[in-house]
């Protein structure tokens, strides 16, 4: 199998069906994944949604992961679920490990693994793993029918999700006083920064993070709304939602 100059590994998986053997692929990319990126786009939780065409059903499954056996995890989960389906097809791509795998699992070649990587890269995706399976209804799709069946089974799994930014964040804490408090509290928000916690006790300690490239704006304006009284303490740096 050919699929680019980009693949690093290529494998090929035997499966057993009611029609015979069939080979399926198991394909990992590395594509130069920027894994210093400072944001990447992700999806918000676990969701499914189904989908039924020419009386074969297809279930979209779709889950947040950060690593290869959590992404293993969750397909063999859903595999186990539908021990009986006919196909669980997948894809998945991770932005630290730097991998995009799929399987088409017994369905005619690059018609279902690779349409549901597809939908996952057009929505800008990583860190994301998608399992669709499918029923089969007794009637021949064809592969334009299978290509458009899994990839609307992944789009409607993501919409399901839904989609999120996250972003490199520095955890950070000040210490005012009670009069600067109130300016402090807004002066937050208003650069993109997201309140954690406020202990209340002789001073005032508001912990929060902020994207680690609004850090020195931010500086500067709290500089000036302080009169240089006050300055942040850096705590840890971290990907975290942003709004």
């Amino acid at each position: 199998m050919t699929v680019s100059t980009s693949v690093s590994v290529s494998t090929i998986r035997r499966v057993n069906n009611s029609n015979g053997v069939l080979y399926a692929p198991l394909c990992f990319f590395d594509r130069d994944f920027n894994r210093n990126m400072d944001s990447y786009i992700t999806v918000k939780k676990e969701a499914s949604e189904e989908y039924i065409v020419k009386k074969s059903r297809f279930i979209g499954y779709i889950k947040p992961v950060s690593s290869k056996q959590e992404a293993l995890d969750f397909i063999n989960a859903i595999s186990k679920k539908h021990w009986d389906a006919t196909h669980n097809v997948y894809a998945y791509i991770l932005r630290d490990e730097g991998i995009k795998k799929f399987s088409d699992d017994g369905e005619p070649q690059g018609t279902a693994g690779m349409p549901v990587l597809d939908v996952i890269e057009k929505n800008s995706l990583t860190d994301v793993c998608i399992v669709v399976t499918r029923y089969f209804g007794g009637i021949l799709l064809g592969a334009g029918g299978l290509v458009r069946a899994y990839s609307h089974s992944a789009s409607v799994a993501i919409e399901a999700s839904g989609k999120v930014t996250r972003a490199l964040c520095a955890r950070l804490r000040i210490i005012c006083d009670y009069t600067f408090y109130g300016k402090l509290a807004s002066l937050i928000p208003e650069n993109g920064g997201i309140i954690e916690d406020t202990l209340y006790e002789d001073s005032v300690t508001v912990i929060f993070r902020l994207p680690v490239d609004e850090c020195d704006r931010f500086a500067s304006k709290l500089t000036d709304a302080s009169n240089g009284r006050y300055a942040f303490e850096e705590t840890e740096r971290l990907y975290a939602d942003i709004v």
